[in-house]
């Protein structure tokens, strides 16, 4: 009986997840990208003044590659105040959808840059139904190295491999 528990339990974790269709364009709010330093250079050093724009370049390239794919960018102005008073959107049991509805959205897009070392970086995005909190796509990608191509490269691949991936 143990034998027939196991091997069915095996299956189970062994099989693929059900195929989803990646999300229709729709009105998404897009609350940036944060960057968290986790490294020790950062806790050492403080903010570099470089990362600050690759996050800024990063967030431009989500956006835009949001945009060529049929979504509309919903300004997030109206929720300006809200946004600031919270430290990471990515990350804050709901609120990105509840703002994101607020702003009349269907989708509210999230990310993170959480940098490890200055060679190891974690790149993440989650794409989320505004009226439900549903994450509808996630994904996450480790780069080697801290540099403007490493990033873009990074993010290209999240948006195309993971987020938009065809099934």
């Amino acid at each position: 009986m143990k034998a027939a528990l196991a091997a069915l339990a095996l299956l189970l974790w062994a099989s693929p997840a059900p195929a989803q269709d990646a999300p229709a364009p729709g009105s998404v709010a897009f609350f940036g990208l944060r960057f968290i330093d986790l490294s020790t250079e950062g806790a050492i050093n403080g903010a570099r003044p470089d990362e600050a724009t690759r996050t800024e370049m990063a967030t431009d390239l989500v956006a835009k590659d949001m945009v060529a794919r049929g979504f509309t960018l919903v300004p997030i102005d109206p929720v300006v105040d809200q946004l600031q008073t919270i430290s990471n959107p990515a990350d804050c049991n709901g609120c990105d959808t509840a703002m994101a509805a607020k702003l009349g959205a269907e989708y509210a897009l999230t990310g993170e840059v959480r940098k490890i070392s200055n060679l190891i970086l974690s790149l993440q995005l989650n794409l989320r139904d505004a009226g439900t909190g549903k994450t509808l796509r996630a994904g996450t990608v480790d780069i080697r190295g801290n540099t403007d191509e490493s990033w873009q490269r990074g993010f290209s691949y999240l948006l195309r491999n993971l987020i938009f991936r065809m099934n």
